[in-house]
C-alpha cells in the first residue's frame, strides 16, 4: 500500500503543479493594463463557475439526489454569505480615478490604486481557496486511479495537470496585479495545486475505508455553493469594473467553455468507476 501512495503523490505532484506552470506564463508576461484585468478576471470567474455547477454541485446532485445535493450546495452560499458579511472588502470602480486625482492630485490617484490593488488580491486569494477546495478530490482520484494500475495513474495525472493550467493563470494574475511580486504569485499558485497531493494523502491515511460517499459528495456540493457565491459577489463586481459589462460578460461565458471542455476531457480520461 504505501508504494501505492508514493506512486499516487508523484502522479499527483504532477497535477498539482502544473498550477505552477500557469503562474510562470502570468509572470513572465508584462504585466496586464486595467481592461487587460478585467477581461481575465472574467475568465477567472467563468472557470469558477463552471467548477461550481457543472462539477461539484452537478455530481453532488447526481450522487445524493436533487434534494439533498441543492441543501448541501445552498448551505454552502448561506454560510459564506454570513461570512462575507464580517470580511471588510474596500469597492471602488475604476471611473472614480480621475475624479480623485482631481480633487486631490496625485496623492489621491496613489490612494485609488491603492484600493484597487487591495481589491483584486482580495478576489485572488478567494481564487486561490476554491481552486485549492477543487483540486483535493482531483487529488483522490489520482490515487483511486492509480491503484488500478500506473497507465490509469498516469492518463488521470497529465490530463489533470492540463486542466489545471488555467487555473494557475486565474490564481496568479490578481495577485501579481496586486502585489506587484512575482514570488508572491507563484508561490500562492502553487499553493493551491498542492491541495492535490494533499488529497492523496488524506485519502491514503485517514479515510483507508470507512469514507462516506454521501457525506464526502455533500461537503463537494457546499465547496461549489461557496465558490458560485464568492466569485458573483467578489470577482465578477470586478471583472465589470475593470472591462465593461458586455466585455466582461463575455470573458465569463468563454471562461466557462474552455473549463467544461476541459472537464470534459478529464473526465473521459478516467475509468468508468473513478470519478472526481
Amino acid at each position: 500500500m504505501d508504494s501505492q501512495v508514493l506512486v499516487a503523490l508523484s502522479l499527483s505532484m504532477v497535477g498539482g503543479l502544473s498550477t505552477s506552470l500557469g503562474a510562470l506564463f502570468v509572470i513572465l508576461a508584462k504585466a496586464p493594463n486595467l481592461k487587460m484585468l478585467g477581461l481575465l478576471q472574467g475568465f477567472a470567474a467563468g472557470l469558477m463557475l463552471s467548477i461550481s455547477f457543472f462539477d461539484l454541485a452537478h455530481n453532488a446532485i447526481n450522487s445524493i439526489g436533487f434534494l439533498k445535493g441543492n441543501l448541501w450546495f445552498f448551505g454552502g452560499v448561506i454560510f459564506f454569505a454570513i461570512i462575507a458579511n464580517f470580511i471588510p472588502e474596500p469597492s471602488l470602480a475604476p471611473t472614480a480615478d480621475s475624479k480623485s486625482k482631481k480633487k486631490h492630485g496625485d496623492e489621491g490617484g496613489k490612494d485609488v490604486m491603492k484600493k484597487h490593488r487591495r481589491q483584486v488580491l482580495f478576489s485572488g486569494i478567494i481564487t486561490a481557496v476554491g481552486i485549492s477546495l477543487h483540486n483535493f478530490p482531483e487529488g483522490m482520484a489520482v490515487f483511486l486511479g492509480s491503484l488500478k494500475g500506473l497507465r490509469v495513474g498516469l492518463n488521470l495525472a497529465l490530463a489533470i495537470a492540463l486542466h489545471n493550467i488555467p487555473e494557475g493563470v486565474a490564481v496568479a494574475l490578481p495577485v501579481y496585479f496586486a502585489t506587484q511580486s512575482k514570488w508572491q504569485a507563484f508561490k500562492l499558485a502553487t499553493v493551491s495545486g498542492l491541495a492535490e497531493p494533499l488529497g492523496v494523502i488524506i485519502v491514503a491515511y485517514l479515510f483507508p475505508s470507512s469514507l462516506d460517499p454521501e457525506i464526502l459528495e455533500g461537503l463537494l456540493g457546499a465547496v461549489g455553493g461557496v465558490m458560485a457565491f464568492l466569485t458573483l459577489h467578489e470577482m465578477l463586481p470586478l471583472a465589470f469594473d475593470y472591462a465593461g459589462q458586455k466585455q466582461a460578460v463575455k470573458a465569463v461565458f468563454f471562461g466557462m467553455a474552455f473549463m467544461s471542455a476541459s472537464l470534459y476531457f478529464l473526465e473521459i480520461s478516467l475509468p468508468a468507476d473513478v470519478g472526481l
